[in-house]
């Protein structure tokens, strides 16, 4: 493996959602992580080949059944070896399984024994089935997406199960194997998916508090209340992005529609949003969007055509930058972030569980004699 993460070891229990998304992250990065899954593997309703999984790329593959005392010891001999451990059950699984925090840090103490779920490890929720849509509901940032008269927008699974979930995981288990490598005391890594989305939103609790944003949706300055801050309907029924908040950015735009500023309002001014949106959207309604993208590419503006996941694969930028990589045929996200000098390999894609690929996978971590112990006792296949 390359990249700044390259020989750290993570064992990842298999689960669905944020947990994939997190140990992607960290094998994008360069760390070794090995996937343990069950012998029949969640799907989450979600039938599709493996390639297409695209969540469970860059890393290598063991099927074992946890229900077996064997198999359990083959991941604690893993365990030993590893920085980190990322797991999503409800909380008690584990324990249940043998492979608890206590278990698993009595073999290995520098261990971060990361658990990512929806509601965290306590609370009168733990214990309670939910997702992402779920866990947002009662932050009360569902309540503040979308528009006004609409119900609340769902930002699919991007903001809680990724951001408030696979983002702040990662960042805990990197913060703990930090602290593990300066005292030699491992820990465990409570992230909530509710924690982690509460956090995200700390500019909002604060202009709450200061009276700057307005409880309900599309009354405010970036939830498409404002005239300078939404999406356009054009021509040809495809949408444009307008973003300029700060004033000069906003005269750009107004000088590039050729509308006089006087004729709108005050920019800030709340009572003069709703005719100043209907006449910038009448504007757009003009012209298509990808006219209206050239005219404003390279300006100052802040506008943006508003692209299907195909299309972003042809943009100009997303090109130039490497944003989007071809692995095996399916076109996704390249690593990120990027660095000046430990660059991250191109990710593999996901790997069926074969005898071959399973070997390949404990190569790293297991002597060729354990790996045939573990195959002449029935453990792998």
């Amino acid at each position: 493996m390359t990249g700044p993460l390259a020989g750290l070891k993570v064992v990842e229990l298999a689960g669905i959602g944020p947990g994939p998304m997190c140990a992607m992250l960290l094998a994008d990065l360069g760390a070794t992580v090995i996937r343990v899954d069950r012998k029949q593997p969640v799907t989450l309703g979600i039938e599709r080949p493996l390639k297409f999984n695209t969540l469970l790329r860059n890393r290598g593959v063991v099927a074992l059944d946890l229900k077996q005392a064997a198999a359990v010891e083959a991941v604690l001999a893993l365990i030993g070896q590893a920085d980190a451990l990322i797991e999503g059950f409800r909380p008690g699984v584990t324990e249940r399984l043998g492979l608890g925090p206590d278990v698993c840090l009595a073999r290995n103490p520098r261990l971060a024994y990361g658990r990512l779920t929806g509601w965290g490890q306590s609370g009168p929720l733990a214990q309670v089935a939910g997702h992402d849509i779920n866990y947002l509901a009662i932050t009360g940032i569902l309540e503040a997406i979308g528009r006004e008269g609409q119900p609340p927008s769902i930002p699919l699974n991007l903001l809680g199960d990724y951001a408030g979930g696979s983002l702040y995981m990662a960042v805990g288990l990197l913060a703990a194997i930090l602290e593990a490598r300066r005292t030699g005391q491992g820990q465990v890594v409570d992230a909530a998916i509710v924690d982690g989305a509460v956090h995200l939103a700390t500019t909002f609790h604060g202009m709450v508090a200061g009276g700057i944003w307005r409880e309900g949706r599309g009354g405010n300055l970036t939830d498409s209340g404002s005239h300078f801050y939404d999406c356009y309907e054009c021509a040809d029924g495809r949408w444009i992005a307008v973003g300029p908040i700060e004033e000069k950015f906003f005269a750009e735009l107004l000088a590039r529609l050729e509308i006089d500023a006087a004729s709108l309002g005050p920019q800030m001014s709340r009572e003069h949003w709703k005719p100043a949106k209907a006449l910038l959207a009448a504007t757009f309604r003009t012209r298509t969007r990808d006219d209206w993208a050239a005219r404003l590419a390279q300006t100052d503006a802040c506008v943006s055509p508003v692209l299907s996941f195909d299309e972003a694969t042809r943009h100009p930028h997303l090109k130039a930058r490497g944003s989007l990589v071809e692995i095996d045929g399916i076109v996704q996200s390249a690593p990120a972030p990027r660095f000046s000098r430990s660059t991250p390999a191109t990710p593999t894609p996901p790997q069926p569980v074969t005898p071959e690929n399973t070997d390949r996978a404990l190569s790293a971590w297991l002597s060729p004699d354990q790996i045939a112990a573990l195959r002449r006792d029935g453990v792998i296949d």
